[in-house]
């Protein structure tokens, strides 16, 4: 036999046994899908999903560039063709605007902002993690998270341990009855929904403590107000100094943008915003609790912050959504507020500087 013929006969082997392996592994595959009910792969995936660089589904991203182009059509011609600074701009004094209406106007009217806002937050939290292979039921924690500030206004915190439970007894029967739910499904549906609305809450307790004291109700309003200043301008005073005296990187790879000397300018910031309490009347506090309340909530707010950018950094997003022309997701415009509402919470309750509303 030539040696031809020999490595033909080599390579026809070698072809059979390719095919035998393959075969194997598509009677395994089988005899796993029939055991656990699941989906063929052509079923659930007919192609490769096609993706922006952002790691948008590129149907998404047609979608949101239609709805750009109808309101485009419907804006007034002396507002079209406006700067990217004109846009961020013009959204942030209508979203500045909105929730100084409604945290001023009454307890309820800010229950119902910070439930829009918890609702909203938490569906491009999901949006973002379902991304990264991910697979929480939306509509439990969507839901979750709007009725954590309804649940803490009608029964203060009976209503957050109550929405708690109800939330970790719906997500046990979801991941007993869905067979393709997974642990890190659970856990990224229940986070998702205490991050967002359960925090938020914080903000509430805060503004329902007047409730009840000599002074008019107004001024929990103004309290809350002035911890979304400190907030704010935490952030202005850290890009303002940052970009002008920042050498030192405070945490290059979840956020490079970000400088330790900027961080500790936004501090100074926060800590001197905290000193208007001293004037804000039912607030029962000292110079140096203002100062150090200032501090760590100068610190949560810079965590909120990181804690988003590690998030759409790690699925592979710019943005968390488009619902704010300009400046992206309300994400990403309340990932500082999240935290620092809850550590506010804690240091104006604990320290009795206000009266526990409940």
């Amino acid at each position: 036999m030539s040696d031809r013929m020999v490595d033909e006969r080599e390579e026809q082997l070698e072809e059979a046994r390719r095919v035998e392996r393959e075969e194997a592994r598509q009677a395994a595959r089988e005899r796993v899908r029939a055991r656990t009910g699941a989906p063929e792969a052509s079923q659930l995936s007919p192609e490769p999903m096609k993706t922006t660089r952002t790691g948008e589904p590129k149907e998404t991203k047609h979608r949101a560039q239609r709805v750009k182009e109808k309101a485009y059509e419907k804006t007034p011609e002396r507002f079209k063709n406006a700067s990217s600074f004109q846009v961020r701009l013009r959204t942030g004094i209508v979203y500045i605007s909105l929730n100084i209406a409604c945290i001023l106007a009454s307890d309820i009217t800010t229950m119902i902002i910070l439930a829009a806002t918890a609702a909203l937050c938490a569906g491009e939290f999901y949006y973002m993690l379902r991304s990264d292979a991910k697979m929480p039921n939306e509509a439990i924690g969507v839901v979750a998270a709007a009725a954590f500030p309804v649940a803490a206004y009608f029964l203060g915190v009976k209503g957050i341990l109550l929405v708690m439970l109800a939330l970790l007894l719906a997500v046990t029967f979801w991941y007993v009855y869905w067979l393709r739910a997974r642990m890190a499904d659970v856990g990224v549906c229940v986070f998702g929904a205490c991050y967002t609305g359960m925090q938020l809450s914080g903000l509430l307790f805060i503004r329902m403590s007047y409730n009840g004291m000599d002074v008019p109700n107004i001024w929990g309003g103004v309290l809350v107000l002035v911890i979304f200043a400190s907030i704010w301008f935490n952030d202005a005073g850290a890009y303002v100094f940052g970009s002008k005296f920042g050498k030192h990187k405070l945490a290059p790879r979840t956020s490079p943008n970000k400088s330790w000397e900027g961080f500790i300018a936004g501090l100074i910031v926060s800590m001197g915003f905290w000193c208007i309490l001293l004037v804000v009347p039912g607030v029962h506090i000292e110079v140096w609790q203002c100062l150090l309340f200032g501090l760590v909530c100068g610190l949560t707010s810079v965590m909120g912050d990181l804690c988003e950018s590690r998030i759409k950094r790690s699925v592979g997003f710019k943005d968390s959504g488009t619902i704010m022309p300009g400046h992206g997701g309300l994400f990403d415009r309340c990932d500082s507020l999240m935290p620092t509402a809850v550590a506010a919470a804690i240091l104006l309750f604990g320290f009795g500087c206000l009266p526990i509303p409940f």
